[in-house]
């Protein structure tokens, strides 16, 4: 029970740069400096042109309802090198801007395809560390 414990506080450590509120990107398109702000305070920008691009994968029906940035959560859990994405358009937009066939609401990615994504949007995107009790 230490050792869980002590693992917990580590990731939650490591999340501290995660926003403390994610905004949706229909409201992040209206702001003239698009941010959001982490858990530690900080503001972390999102660039207009990774906005935009995302705006141009989806419908824009779409834009009230997918938040950002878009978590790539890593855990031991998923196998060496192996990341989960969640929500429906989330996994869309990564799909769309990978070239790859799918759909749901979760897909699971490789190292080489999360080096793409943040090539791609690296101020829409963050890591995520994730702990489940299976670990």
């Amino acid at each position: 029970m230490e050792f869980e414990s002590r693992l917990i506080k580590a990731i939650r450590a490591l999340n501290r740069h995660l926003p403390a509120e994610r905004k949706t990107l229909a409201a992040l398109l209206r702001e003239d400096k698009p941010a959001v702000r982490g858990r530690d305070d900080t503001i972390q920008r999102i660039k207009k042109d990774e906005l935009e691009k995302i705006a141009n994968l989806i419908p824009e029906a779409y834009y009230p309802q997918l938040k950002l940035p878009i978590y790539i959560e890593l855990t031991p859990d998923y196998g060496r090198g192996i990341s989960r994405i969640r929500g429906r358009i989330e996994c869309e937009v990564v799909l769309k801007l990978l070239h790859k066939p799918g759909a749901g609401d979760t897909i699971f990615i490789y190292r080489e395809d999360v080096r793409r994504l943040r090539r791609e949007l690296p101020t829409a995107t963050q890591y995520a560390f994730v702990f489940t009790q299976e670990w």
